[in-house]
């Protein structure tokens, strides 16, 4: 017998799964109250569930533990799971047996809600079915029940991938690596290991030129793509000077002035570079995805322009939950940045949050649970303040900054201690710059 361990919305998609297959399963999850208790009942009414606790001995007649993402690893359930030798698999690996059509695989630390979005839309500017989901919006499981598309578009975890073995995608795409969710990989160096092992099985690869391990993790018989900042070589992607005006560029090959996409920031050029070199390799007409990239502003609470109040901009980037995300944000804004971080910090180096972005900082408004390890790795380098909460945050930044700043929400941490989600993190930080101009 299956036993489904975490509910939410992975575990309900896994609940529709099996109920479609004619397949009964436990369910467990150790907390009390987990999320979605009144829906598994609507899906599997006779379903045998158990909250609150992980009763091992459950695993002696279990054939195989089907796992919610944000349990790690090391939990102690999972762990007694495979010393009784129980299979424990991810919703992705039984997604991949049940699909019938090609898929693109799209992870990376930042970014990949916005590349896996970007290629859905130019899918359907091309004449293209395209479902995206999995770590981004619709889980993988429910995208199967629907009419077979041309493509799937995966947006994918470290946590996904480093518990999928099978994963035989049309096109890998790896956009970025930095720390993240240390708190749920046992060291860095297994993070990223879970994140190369999406070019495993891959037909072909896109990776970031700026990771000079990426390369290196490829297959050597794999088609290869690159994208970057940077000048492109012959049929690889990036910017190309033409004149004093910025272009992104194939080879030698202008396709796009940068001051005609649409979405804001360097970082958001990466992006734009990576889903035309997917795009490319699953068979997308060119004018087709260049037409998004001139019209799609970005995902909301993605560098999401809020307001300009008294010749300052306020941004959203609520969704910058690490490190890594939130220098990129911070160096591709021009100007100085007063800055509002704070949260759970997930493991996160915040001296190297300081140190990389200091010089681009006029001052930093710290809120949520480790406001006090941002503040010492700030001491020193740049003016910083403590708040109490979002809305004295955004009072104490828009009267710091001054004309030609930008008040940055770009908090480097996750949201947990204040907010549900980064959503009504960014939600919050929005109704609150709109209150300034009233």
């Amino acid at each position: 017998m299956d036993l489904v361990y975490g509910l939410g919305a992975t575990g309900l998609s896994v609940a529709r799964y099996l109920k479609r297959q004619g397949v009964n399963a436990r369910f467990v999850d150790s907390r009390q109250e987990p999320p979605g208790v009144a829906e598994l009942s609507e899906i599997c009414a006779d379903a045998a569930t158990v909250f609150g606790k992980t009763p091992k001995k459950f695993l002696k007649n279990t054939t195989r533990v089907i796992v919610s993402p944000g349990i790690a690893d090391t939990d102690a359930y999972l762990e007694a799971a495979r010393a009784a030798q129980v299979e424990v698999v991810s919703d992705i690996e039984l997604f991949v047996g049940e699909a019938k059509a090609p898929f693109i695989a799209v992870t990376g630390s930042n970014g990949k809600s916005t590349v896996t979005t970007l290629l859905a839309l130019m899918c359907d500017a091309a004449g293209k079915t395209a479902y995206a989901g999995a770590n981004l919006g619709v889980p993988a499981l429910d995208l199967l029940d629907k009419v077979k598309p041309d493509f799937y578009l995966l947006e994918l975890s470290s946590f996904q991938l480093q518990r999928t073995r099978n994963l035989p995608a049309q096109v890998a795409v790896l956009l970025n690596i930095s720390p993240d969710h240390l708190d749920w990989h046992t060291s860095e160096d297994e993070y990223r290991a879970a994140k190369y092992r999406v070019f495993a099985q891959a037909e072909s690869a896109v990776y970031n030129r700026a990771d000079e391990e990426a390369a290196d993790r490829i297959p050597e018989n794999l088609h290869r793509v690159s994208f970057g900042l940077d000048e492109p070589g012959p049929d690889q992607y990036g910017l190309l000077d033409d004149d004093g005006e910025f272009f992104l560029a194939r080879g030698e090959q202008l396709l796009l002035a940068v001051a005609d996409v649409a979405m804001v920031g360097a970082h958001n050029l990466a992006n734009a570079l990576a889903a035309l070199a997917a795009g490319e390799l699953i068979g997308l007409d060119m004018s087709s995805m260049l037409q998004v990239l001139n019209e799609f502003p970005g995902l909301p609470h993605r560098m999401q322009l809020v307001a300009n109040i008294g010749g300052v901009r306020f941004i959203n980037d609520s969704k910058a939950t690490n490190v890594g995300a939130a220098i990129a944000s911070i160096e591709s804004i021009d100007g100085l940045v007063v800055l509002i971080a704070g949260g759970q910090g997930k493991g996160g180096d915040f001296n190297k949050l300081a140190t990389s972005t200091c010089s681009h900082l006029r001052a930093v408004v710290l809120i949520g649970e480790d406001a006090a390890l941002l503040e010492g790795a700030f001491a020193d380098l740049v003016q910083t303040s403590r708040a109490k909460d979002m809305n004295a945050a955004v009072e104490r930044a828009a009267g710091v900054a001054e004309r030609g700043d930008t008040v940055l929400l770009a908090p480097a941490c996750a949201s947990f201690d204040m907010y549900q989600n980064y959503q009504a993190r960014g939600d919050d930080f929005c109704s609150k710059v709109e209150a300034l101009s009233r």
